[in-house]
């Protein structure tokens, strides 16, 4: 499944994850299948996963990048173990980003936690997959 031709690496790789308690995965539902559809590796975690659970997700399935949907509120806190324990396990390479009822003025400090983009309601799947294609490197 080479979405390049003549690449000499794989597809990206995403986890796709619904952290904590929120039971609403519809949205990341669509994302994964949009990812999957453009050419990309998906894990799909499944409802009410911990910090702990994505990040050890992420590094056994080598991932390129973890994507959380977050309509909880717990944002700031979730993105903030998240990135917390990809420095902890030395994978900083592995890029986050996500999407969710997140304000606008919870962004800029969430960025410079070292999420690498959010989506607020309304972005397009589209516009999502080529920010995917764009910002996130297969591994070699």
């Amino acid at each position: 499944m080479e979405a390049v031709m003549g690449a000499t690496t794989g597809p990206i790789r995403v986890v796709v994850a619904k952290p904590g308690l929120d039971g609403h995965d519809r949205g990341a539902k669509v994302i994964a299948r949009a990812l999957r559809d453009a050419g990309m590796e998906v894990i799909y975690t499944g409802l009410h996963q911990t910090p702990e659970q994505i990040v050890d997700t992420a590094i056994q399935e080598d991932a390129d990048a973890i994507g959380l949907s977050i309509l909880s509120g717990a944002h700031m806190t979730l993105f903030a173990k998240v990135i917390e324990l990809l420095k902890e396990r030395d994978a900083e390479d592995i890029k986050v980003f996500g999407g969710g009822i997140i304000p606008e003025e919870d962004i800029p400090p969430l960025k410079s936690l070292g999420v690498a983009e959010i989506f607020t309601p309304g972005a397009t799947t589209g516009a999502i997959v080529e920010w995917v294609r764009g910002n996130v490197a297969a591994s070699a």
